[in-house]
């Protein structure tokens, strides 16, 4: 059998093939010349800055999954972990470092090698059956196909030039897809791959904003509202526009936008927006009871905000839940009707929407039980945007709660002294609201110290009331401007990838939330900001 591996020098020439191939910016043979009717740029103070934004580990997943058909999810056994703003994409974070390095290298070799090995992945992203190991059309017609794909733009003659050169690899080795894996090793690796680049055209009034070029636009869209690369259809939207030498317009973006809503990896995205903002993007409970919880959310959101188009805080008064078999058992309720799962109503339990599920309720989990304070905090923070000050440095919070008791209220009678109280009285009461919820979302009379909760579990938001458990904290914030300012500002922090909200931002945020109620609709507030003339310019960074 021909050994497809290389030399460790064959490898260096590759990488610095690479290198030499990433021209970011040279994109003249594809830049149109713009929108010819004058239209100035929005205002400055709406349009955000934009850093140079690498993928994410789960972007980078569900991109390769895309190219390459390859769900295996390799990312996060070789690149550095993403921090979370709450948002994984905060580019502010996003530090180079030879970790990185080194491990998007592993990455492209392990990814490639990988589909080299399965014959009809393989053939589906080659596209062509090369006629011998020199086949210059076959490889050609493979880097203009993929490169395109994975460089999210099409390659300039140059740059197909210089991929297809590697296919020397495969002449030396006799194996026409050495060539195939050398490119791809390359390709992985670059840094136009790696990183979402936003050249763009600068505005010619001096206003510091550039405008985006189409494929930079509809990359933003689709790592937006798909978390993954433009697929075909939105890179030749993107292409015919370039050639025309034109601006997509609100219109038509708007068209693809409600088209990739209505693909599936609009629900994913939906999902993960929410889990990332309220906290159970990772839940520490047996995998079983995790997917189970992960389904009743996703379920949830993608009945208010795709089946029914209704109004977002829908998801926080829901009267009925999507149950497994053994979730409904976990929570006590009734079974559904199928073994496959199904919706079962809330009844007289007290429980409504989502913040009843055990998805937000892990919010809060300390040790073996909840934290008042953290839940507290979580609603808070991260429900109505307030910035809680941390403690003093000199404040030990656990020694702080020691106590001879065992009941949590007594312990928790520290965060109410001279020094403590003004900030622990402004999210504590919204912490024991949800105490007769365990982590897991199991409801409860007692603590696991045995201690009953009783008249502990009246909770309180300052400035919008009293409630008694996630149902009725659901009904409190449904209809609070807090809470839909916060929606508005988080999806802006998770389109821009910014883990501080900027003053544009902010500006941002209330000019899409202008006029709207309580009727607010979650999908109509993406295609607004996704339209929006904003949303296709850029500012430069001081």
């Amino acid at each position: 059998m021909q050994d497809r591996s290389l030399s460790m020098t064959a490898l260096t020439t590759v990488l610095v093939a690479a290198g030499c191939i990433g021209h970011i910016g040279d994109r003249d043979a594809f830049d149109g010349s713009g929108s010819e009717d004058g239209t100035p740029p929005p205002p400055a103070d709406l349009v955000a800055s934009a850093g140079l934004r690498r993928l994410s580990i789960h972007e980078y997943d569900n991109t390769i999954r895309d190219l390459l058909g390859d769900d295996t999810r390799p990312a996060a056994t070789y690149l550095p972990e993403d921090a979370r703003t709450p948002f994984d994409n905060d580019y502010t974070k996003q530090t180079a470092s030879a970790a990185l390095v080194d491990g998007a290298e592993a990455l492209a070799m392990d990814v490639a090698a990988r589909l080299l090995a399965d014959p009809a992945r393989r053939d589906a992203v080659v596209g062509c059956t090369p006629s011998g190991p020199e086949d210059s059309a076959c490889a050609t017609s493979f880097v203009e196909s993929f490169g395109r794909r994975a460089l999210r733009r099409p390659l300039t003659d140059e740059e197909v030039a210089s991929y297809v050169g590697l296919f020397g690899f495969a002449g030396q080795a006799g194996d026409f897809y050495v060539g195939v894996e050398t490119t791809l090793w390359a390709l992985l690796q670059d840094p136009e791959f790696l990183y979402r680049v936003e050249i763009g055209r600068p505005a010619t009034d001096g206003s510091g904003v550039v405008r985006l070029d189409n494929f930079e636009l509809v990359s933003r869209m689709s790592y937006l509202l798909w978390g993954s690369a433009p697929d075909d259809r939105l890179l030749d939207t993107a292409e015919e526009a370039e050639i025309a030498s034109r601006d997509l317009d609100a219109e038509e973006v708007r068209t693809l936008a409600v088209e990739m809503l209505a693909d599936p990896r609009g629900a994913e995205q939906l999902y993960r927006f929410h889990a990332l903002w309220l906290g159970f993007d990772e839940l520490p409970h047996d995998p079983a009871l995790a997917a189970d919880m992960r389904l009743e959310t996703a379920a949830l959101l993608e009945r208010v905000v795709f089946e029914d188009a209704g109004p977002w805080n829908d998801i926080l008064l829901a009267e009925e839940t999507f149950l497994t078999p053994s979730l409904a058992e976990h929570y006590g309720l009734p079974p559904p009707a199928s073994a496959e799962g199904g919706w079962v109503p809330y009844g007289t339990s007290g429980r409504r929407g989502l913040l009843s599920h055990g998805t937000f309720l892990v919010n809060g989990g300390k040790f073996e039980d909840t934290s008042p304070v953290f839940r507290g905090l979580a609603v808070r923070q991260r429900l109505l945007c307030q910035t809680i000050p941390p403690p003093p440095a000199n404040v030990n919070i656990d020694d702080a709660l020691m106590s001879e008791s065992p009941c949590k209220w007594d312990q928790y009678l520290a965060t109410l002294q001279d020094g403590c109280i003004g900030c622990h009285s402004q999210f504590n009461p919204a912490g024991w609201g949800l105490e007769e919820y365990d982590k897991q979302g199991r409801f409860r009379t007692a603590d696991p110290a045995g201690c009953e909760i009783g008249e502990h579990a009246n909770g309180e938001v300052p400035g919008l009331g009293s409630f008694r458990g996630p149902g009725e904290l659901g009904a409190l914030l449904a209809p609070s401007d807090d809470l839909l300012h916060c929606l508005g500002t988080q999806l802006v922090r998770f389109a821009t990838g910014r883990g501080e909200p900027a003053p544009e931002d902010v500006a941002l945020a209330a000019a899409l939330l202008a006029d709207r109620g309580a009727d607010l609709r979650f999908d109509e507030l993406l295609l607004d900001l996704v339209s929006s003339p904003t949303f296709a310019f850029r500012k430069l960074e001081e």
